[in-house]
């Protein structure tokens, strides 16, 4: 199956937005430079495409390539190394809000935060709030991020949680499910596929509330690079573990496309014979409709290339 021959929506559970990054984690700095670099923990990287010469990641980059690829929606979600993101996101939501869900973020690393959390999420204009929880020395059940929890789930909105990959966190996590059985969880990075316990965190989709997303699989897999065969055997083993229908694709957009390109990132899935039509069509797009509440969505049409 090519791009062009679509014919379901696609959506991405995992994506970042920023128009600077200016913070600092560990104690170490991450600043936007020139050309799609960032100093990033004393490093000097390629954290975006070359050709954002400014540094901006915005939604109107984005779109124009969701467009271009055929994506229809897209969450976003945030990390402490981008810096808070909680107005731009707000505008974002404003602008297009049948084509983005977005999540709030505070600084879960201090004590406090639960004031600023309560205005974020009564303000309306988010639809979660994400936990960059591989990023927290904090247990993730504490008294503090469980008032949160309760507020989430009183206001229907969703937690988009990354876990550290030595899977010390699972019981934290045990717990806030069993706490809080309404509100939806979306585990990121495939559970941090590609290292030893990654299948403990998917084994959290037994839940009827957890699902788990692939934002970074790409990322995960760049040493195998593209067509990416490990990570569709690794889609299709999560897949036979806890059922397809609690799988969602995710980008990591856009520091995963400066080695792919943004179509890239899910067509290695479209062409894999390892997942039947059905399943590709939950996976890419339908299960992350339900889960995310997205409606009014519209498949962009294909474009040729002038070099086709």
């Amino acid at each position: 199956m090519d791009c062009k021959d679509l014919d379901f929506n696609v959506i991405d559970a995992h994506s970042h937005l920023w128009l600077r990054q200016d913070t600092v984690v560990d104690g170490k700095p991450i600043r936007t430079l020139r050309n799609g670099r960032s100093v990033f923990f004393g490093e000097e990287v390629q954290m975006i495409p070359p050709f954002m010469i400014d540094g901006r990641n915005s939604a109107d980059v984005f779109l124009s390539n969701m467009d271009y690829a055929r994506v229809s929606a897209a969450v976003v979600v945030q990390e402490f190394i981008d810096g808070l993101q909680n107005d731009y996101l707000a505008e974002v939501k404003r602008g297009w809000p049948d084509r983005f869900k977005v999540c709030a973020m505070c600084d879960f690393r201090q004590p406090g935060f639960l004031a600023d959390a309560g205005c974020l999420i009564d303000c309306g204009a988010f639809d979660g709030v994400a936990i960059p929880g591989h990023r927290l020395a904090r247990p993730l059940n504490d008294p503090e991020m469980m008032a949160m929890y309760a507020k989430l789930e009183r206001n229907g909105m969703f937690l988009s949680l990354c876990l550290h990959e030595d899977n010390h966190q699972l019981a934290e996590v045990e717990d806030i499910v069993k706490s809080f059985p309404d509100m939806k969880i979306a585990i990121g990075h495939f559970g941090m596929v590609t290292t030893p316990g990654w299948m403990e965190q998917v084994r959290l989709a037994r839940h009827p509330n957890v699902y788990v997303e692939s934002g970074g699989i790409t990322w995960l897999f760049n040493s195998e690079f593209y067509p990416f065969k490990g990570a569709v055997e690794a889609i299709r083993q999560a897949a036979d573990e806890v059922g397809i229908g609690k799988l969602m694709w995710g980008s990591d957009y856009p520091r995963t496309i400066t080695a792919i390109t943004y179509r890239m990132s899910f067509d290695f899935v479209l062409k894999s014979d390892l997942l039947t039509y059905d399943e590709k069509r939950l996976f890419l797009g339908e299960n992350a409709r339900r889960f995310y509440g997205f409606e009014n969505l519209v498949l962009p049409p294909y474009v040729k290339n002038m070099s086709e």
